[in-house]
């Protein structure tokens, strides 16, 4: 198990807590960012490219026929395997935060339509379910299971926001845990199904599920209700018979109290568990192997790295499954960094390869998922919960790492609470939703002018149709304060000047019946 530094190079704020990883083919795809995308990647996917241990990121780009796709964050998340003829995977997409906080409910499936060294082309649908269709959330889990020759989809967990009727100004976004209830989802005949199970008393968030054949291991998780991370081990059962499928669980001894844990597979029957957070909110600095074999788990103590002061002494860290028994790892930046929103990154090997291995993960870095469960193992979620926005050696020595809601999505640091324009009014003490897209702050837009910033869109009298085209399109916005500048700089339109209508020339007879001055008044118009 080896731990190496990352420099980054290129858009490394956009990797901030709440993303996820998609694997095509071994290349990876960054997906999640917490803003608005910017005009040249309005889908906010970007190829991963690690080589020779430093991190770029290019924009990815969208068929025509695809559907949008917001920059979710914290969704549940897993791979779609095609048939054994066809190499052709997809992703499931459910769930997660907008980047304005509002909470989705829709499943999109994802695909890569085209993949060259200059250009990555996906295509993106959002699939319509009925029956019981989960609500909307963040924190939970979507496995894949196969039974008896068929295959559906599993959600489970995760949190939502307390019903509008319940909201006020001062609580907008309180959340809430899910209840209970285990989804089955049916693409292909576009239905939902729940379970209620007595053995389910809590819909755990920010768990992890490692998903093989027909049964799902529920490991861990938060309750927000109880505020405590039980050492629950839970084993689901799914089976699709010709008739209606049958879910069963069953509760196992041997769990482990965590949740934001990450999950890497190193073998068909092995996955590799690291880091996440302690009952205590103190960071879990140990892995653990799981092996999932003949209808059992079994979870022992594994080796871990030698992690580095700066991982030690940090109070938050985030991250995501990338593949072959790697493990992409962040940590808030210095304070003394130039880049206030900057942070470390790290990729862990959590098993040995062979050369070809290696040069193929520094070159591709393959990877499944972040924040949610990849396909057959569960990808880990940067739990919000410990999310702090100052860095990490702003903290007084005194200071304890206790878990404080009133930390969880504070934002002050990405720019939501700045004085945007001289007439901006935007008070994090006063201020309420003014456009549906909003639930706990505002609405922002990029400015392109000059170096870029992030302006309110309330603040600029953007109505909410042109606010989703702008976020929407591949244009540039110009905020109030440089739409004079951007009308400088445009290039003046021709003028078409009027064509001055030629004069008919006159026949000979009479050109000769004009006297002397006349004709010589007239051949100077004519010449002239």
């Amino acid at each position: 198990m080896s731990l190496q530094v990352v420099s980054t190079l290129s858009n490394s704020s956009l990797l901030q807590p709440g993303f996820s990883l998609l694997n095509f083919g071994g290349h990876v795809f960054f997906f999640g960012q917490k803003g608005w995308p910017k005009r040249s990647c309005p889908t906010g996917v970007f190829v991963l490219d690690i080589k020779q241990n430093e991190l770029r990121m290019k924009p990815a780009f969208f068929s025509k026929d695809s559907c949008y796709l917001p920059p979710l964050r914290y969704p549940a998340l897993c791979m779609l395997r095609g048939d054994a003829e066809s190499d052709e995977n997809q992703y499931i997409i459910h769930g997660g935060k907008t980047p304005n906080n509002e909470l989705s409910d829709k499943i999109y499936m994802i695909s890569l339509v085209s993949k060259s060294s200059k250009k990555a082309t996906f295509q993106c649908i959002e699939k319509d379910l009925g029956g019981d269709v989960p609500e909307a959330r963040y924190g939970h889990t979507i496995n894949v299971v196969h039974s008896r020759g068929k295959r559906v989809s599993v959600i489970f967990g995760g949190r939502s926001y307390i019903p509008l009727a319940q909201r006020t100004t001062e609580k907008w976004n309180s959340v809430v845990d899910c209840l209970p209830s285990v989804f089955l989802v049916d693409f292909e005949f576009g239905c939902c199904t729940s379970y209620v199970l007595p053995e389910l008393q809590d819909g755990l968030a920010f768990h992890v599920s490692v998903a093989r054949d027909d049964t799902i291991y529920i490991l861990g998780g938060h309750s927000l209700q109880n505020n405590t991370r039980p050492p629950t081990l839970y084993k689901l059962k799914v089976d699709l018979p010709l008739g209606s499928p049958a879910v069963t669980c069953t509760i196992l001894p041997g769990g482990i109290s965590v949740s934001s844990a990450i999950v890497t597979q190193t073998s068909d029957t092995e996955f590799v568990l690291v880091g996440g957070y302690q009952p205590d909110s103190q960071k879990r600095l140990v892995c653990n192997t799981l092996v999932l074999k003949d209808g059992k788990i079994e979870i022992t103590d594994g080796p871990s790295p030698d992690w580095t002061p700066d991982i030690k002494h940090c109070r938050m860290w985030f991250g995501c499954d990338m593949g072959k028994g790697s493990v992409l790892l962040g940590i808030p930046g210095a304070n003394k960094q130039l880049i206030s929103d900057a942070n470390y990154f790290y990729i862990l090997r959590c098993k040995g390869a062979t050369e070809d291995e290696e040069e193929e993960l520094t070159t591709q870095m393959g990877s499944q998922t972040s924040s949610e469960d990849p396909g057959d193992s569960t990808p880990f979620e940067d739990s919000e919960e410990f999310c702090f926005s100052v860095e990490a050696n702003s903290f007084d020595v005194d200071d304890v790492d206790t878990y404080n809601e009133d930390d969880e999505e504070d934002e002050s640091e990405t720019g939501y609470w700045i004085t945007c324009s001289a007439t901006c009014n935007v008070d994090i003490n006063t201020w309420v939703p003014f456009y549906s897209t909003e639930l706990n702050k505002p609405a922002m837009i990029l400015c392109s002018g000059g170096a870029g910033h992030w302006v309110h869109a309330q603040c600029m009298d953007l109505s909410e149709p042109m606010l989703l085209y702008l976020s929407q399109a591949n244009i540039k916005y110009f905020c109030n304060e440089h739409v004079d500048l951007n009308r400088g700089l445009q290039t003046p339109k021709k003028v078409a000047h009027p064509k001055k209508q030629p004069m008919k020339l006159l026949g000979k007879k009479a050109s000769r019946k004009l006297t002397t001055p006349a004709r010589k008044s007239f051949l100077r118009r004519l010449f002239q």
